[in-house]
């Protein structure tokens, strides 16, 4: 079973977000993750290695670790502050 675990960017982030319908979305999105978590877009350059997931307007950058069965969500940001 796949675990999750949050970056403290994130949690910042996401306990400022006002709308319940956008927070049930991005959890709905993370819910997913669990079960294919190398499903989403893999990152190029200075950001090899994670993945990024559209939830808009934001995008969710995570990394899973294979061997750990572990996703850790690093950062929840506007698609344009990228």
């Amino acid at each position: 079973m796949v675990t999750v675990e949050f970056d403290l960017s994130f949690q910042k982030t996401f306990s400022k977000i006002k709308h319940s319908v956008l927070k049930d979305k991005i959890i709905k999105q993370i819910a997913k993750l669990k079960d294919n978590p190398e499903s989403e877009k893999p990152m190029k350059y200075a950001r090899k290695g994670t993945q990024e997931l559209y939830i808009s307007p934001f995008r969710l950058s995570y990394l899973y670790l294979e061997e750990q069965d572990k996703i850790f969500i690093l950062d929840l940001y506007h698609k344009d502050e990228q």
